[in-house]
């Protein structure tokens, strides 16, 4: 057994990937592993009622806000080919005990597969067309719904309806266009309570929600791009005003692969800023285990190795890991597996704070149910086990001098799962990359969550007749297309706006209101703009939401013009309407601190406030003192016009 530091070895393996952290690496990094990502990104349509049945869209439950519970266990079903799929049987190995919490506001018997489907939701279909047309796909002639199986338990029926609504597809980004490849309506899966052992709790308000799914060929070259793909495709969504926004109602899925990896779709990215870390970490983390891949080959062939294990009894391992003490008490078995060669590859970096042995962790708290802390080894970063354990282990298991060692404790039902769950990664790592679906986290680290779905999950839905798409009907839904988001980018840019608002009203799609306010009410752009992408910002994250009616805004100005008053007060009315969104006009403007002066009147506060100014630094000069008198009128004067020609000069 190999006398190995761990955190020198994970240092070393780091550095010898050439892994850079985010904000230092280039495009020549990049080039180097041959980055490459794609994006499936969802949303939820703004519909009254779900996508296959009439219960209401956008009721939402609490944990403990249900009416009954429903029990169910997954089974695989071969495809139309007479195939398993890969996931469903991996899932069906779990075990899992899948509980739904049902309320009756939100679900009915569709929702737990007892009545066959409703036709497709009109609205929904008419919303999720629109974007289509939005997104210049090419409009399928007939709707065809499929089934898409989803062995997880997050939607009761065991599999997901879908429909592809139009294909070859684009959008621009500032350097370059991506093309899409194609734009699916679908129903929104259960929202996860808990997922402990063998037993995993869903609600169900959320399931049978229309969403559409817009997917891009993998043509970003950079994690920036696909940030800024991702934020193209949330634009556009919003611009047509059918689209739900808040927490859950948009999602990405990104698809990643480095030079000689595989496609690895990365699930559960919430927000669009966490994409850069997370595609950033996964391209690497790829190009690490191809690293440990070649090292391994070098050491013994993939048909040559074999790995061995042994029960451990209590009695004879002195064991003080809190984890493992426990799981003893409550009758567990501990076992410790020897593998072949692996000595320095358990400790190899993969991610951030992640040595390549989190991947086995990671497999038996999804496979074998087993929670983590679930495994121990002989090359952990931090001594939870203690080495002298670890070589009595090695020496009766006659392990090698190049081997190393996994101790994991599991309940005994569980114990055959765990075993063959490690020789099954240990097995994939002569490979390289296995594929698989994992799960984002917001430091941008991933963990395993399922193996990668394939073809054979799809087949048609035999309750859904084919849907035709006239040609009439598709050229009525053109009226409601809005202007383009590369349009929308050069309108801001011709106004003046500042740059770094841009994302703020095209996330939230301010814009229409903005261009209604300049065009309507002859407002300065650059002014509104800025209002809306730097003032209103700020107020919006000060005070967690906007609880008024975002047209008031328009009657701010419209007051504003009707009474002659400046527009510069209108940043100050802005704050007040947060804090008294239900007053009138008139009462906004007086808690704003307007008073109706002269210019006499502003010119003399001026020049009074420029006799009191008392330099507060040695090397104080004019411009100071204007500063700060303008400072000091601005308190009394804003909101007339003279104070604005006055503080202009």
């Amino acid at each position: 057994m190999q006398t190995i530091n761990p955190q020198e070895n994970y240092e070393a393996t780091r550095a010898a990937i050439g892994y850079v952290d985010r904000k230092e690496a280039t495009q020549a990094d990049y080039d180097r592993i041959g980055f490459m990502s794609g994006l499936e990104v969802h949303q939820q349509l703004a519909t009254k009622e779900k996508l296959f049945c009439r219960c209401p869209a956008g009721i939402f439950q609490k944990p403990d806000q249900f009416d009954a519970e429903l029990l169910r266990h997954m089974r695989p079903t071969l495809s139309e080919m007479g195939e398993y799929d890969g996931t469903a049987l991996m899932e069906f190995k779990t075990r899992k005990n899948i509980i739904y919490r049902i309320a009756h506001r939100t679900a009915c018997t569709y929702e737990v597969d007892d009545t066959p489907p409703f036709p497709i939701n009109p609205e929904a279909l008419q919303y999720a067309l629109e974007i289509t047309l939005a997104s210049k796909l090419k409009v399928v002639g007939e709707v065809h719904i499929t089934r898409k199986q989803y062995l997880d338990g997050s939607i009761p029926t065991g599999f997901q309806r879908t429909a592809i609504l139009g294909i070859d597809g684009e959008i621009p980004l500032r350097h370059k266009k991506v093309r899409l490849i194609q734009l699916s309506v679908e129903e929104d899966a259960c929202r996860e309570v808990s997922d402990i052992g063998h037993t995993r709790i869903y609600r169900t308000d959320r399931l049978g929600m229309p969403l559409i799914e817009t997917v891009t060929y993998p043509e970003m070259v950079n994690p920036d791009e696909v940030e800024e793909a991702g934020n193209v495709i949330r634009f556009l969504n919003r611009s047509t005003g059918r689209v739900r926004t808040g927490i859950g109602a948009g999602r990405q899925d990104v698809n990643v692969s480095c030079k000689g990896g595989t496609r690895i779709e990365v699930k559960g990215v919430a927000h669009t800023k966490w994409i850069p870390e997370v595609t950033h970490v996964e391209c690497f983390r790829q190009w690490a285990l191809l690293a440990i891949r070649e090292q391994l080959k070098s050491r013994i062939q993939k048909e040559n190795w074999k790995m061995n294990y042994m029960e451990l009894d209590p009695k004879q391992f002195h064991f003080y890991f809190d984890p493992i003490t426990d799981a003893i008490k409550r009758g567990e078995k501990v076992y410790a597996v020897n593998l072949p060669q692996f000595a320095g590859l358990l400790s190899h970096f993969t991610q951030p704070g992640h040595p390549f042995y989190c991947e086995f962790a990671d497999r038996l708290k999804v496979i074998a149910c087993i929670e983590r802390p679930n495994m121990a080894t002989s090359e952990d970063l931090e001594d939870v086990v203690s080495r002298s354990v670890f070589e009595k282990a090695a020496h009766a298991l006659n392990a090698g001098e190049n081997d190393a060692q996994i101790i994991f404790w599991a309940a005994d039902d569980d114990v055959k799962t765990a075993l063959e769950t490690i020789e099954e990664r240990a097995l994939m790592a002569f490979d390289g990359v296995p594929q698989e679906t994992r799960k984002a986290l917001p430091d941008g680290t991933t963990i395993f969550e399922r193996v990668l779905p394939g073809a054979d999950r799809m087949y048609p839905d035999t309750d859904s007749a084919p849907i035709p798409l006239t040609n009439d009907y598709i050229e009525s839904l053109k009226k409601n297309i809005p202007e383009s988001i590369a349009d929308r980018y050069a309108q801001l840019d011709q106004w003046g706006v500042p740059k770094d608002c841009y994302k703020y009203i095209l996330t939230y799609n301010f814009f229409p209101l903005i261009k209604r306010i300049v065009s309507e009410l002859d407002v300065c752009p650059k002014f509104v703009g800025t209002l809306f992408g730097q003032r209103l910002k700020h107020l919006h994250g000060q005070y967690g939401n906007i609880p008024f009616y975002i047209d008031r805004i328009y009657d701010l100005f419209d007051f504003l013009k009707q009474k002659g008053i400046d527009k510069a007060i209108a940043r100050d009315m802005l704050e007040e309407l947060f804090i008294y969104p239900n007053a009138e006009m008139p009462q906004i403007l007086g808690l704003a601190g307007y008073k109706k002066m002269t210019k006499q009147e502003i010119e003399d506060l001026y020049n009074k406030a420029i006799s009191d100014f008392e330099p507060y630094r040695t090397r104080s000069n004019d411009n100071d003192k204007r500063n700060y008198a303008i400072g000091r009128v601005r308190r009394r004067a804003i909101g007339n016009s003279a104070f604005t020609e006055l503080a202009k000069k």
